[in-house]
């Protein structure tokens, strides 16, 4: 959640070419497990699905204009696409287009800007994926 004001401003920029979702997977830091001191919510382990779909309420709230879903308790989307803890995603005619780094460090917001910056000219039709 820490990203979010500089994820929030790519969506702001670049809406007029991709649709943005956000896809709350299970909580990195869970304030009963491995607790983050830069967490700016205290979000316990998510022991069923409304745990994490309440959890995901505060996420919405921060990246208006943008939506967002949860991962099932299984974590499925979590394991296909490699998120945990966030990633990056461009996804353009139902393909993988771009795959941004592992987070926290890989996950580079400057290299997500760069690609939707290029592909601005062509205006096509985008879905852009951030498992986080």
């Amino acid at each position: 959640m820490t990203r979010l004001a500089a994820f929030q401003r790519v969506v702001s920029q670049y809406a007029d070419i991709a649709d943005f979702l956000v896809v709350y997977i299970e909580e990195a830091h869970p304030s009963d497990g491995w607790v983050s001191s830069d967490a700016p919510y205290q979000i316990p382990k998510h022991r069923c699905l409304e745990d994490r779909l309440r959890a995901a309420q505060l996420m919405l709230a921060e990246v208006p204009g943008s939506n967002v879903v949860v991962d099932n308790m299984d974590n499925s989307s979590n394991a296909a696409y490699g998120a945990y803890f966030e990633r990056l995603y461009i996804v353009r005619d139902e393909r993988v287009v771009y795959q941004g780094g592992r987070g926290p460090e890989g996950y580079r917001i400057s290299e997500l800007r760069n690609w939707l910056e290029q592909y601005r000219s062509d205006c096509g039709a985008m879905t852009f994926l951030l498992c986080g």
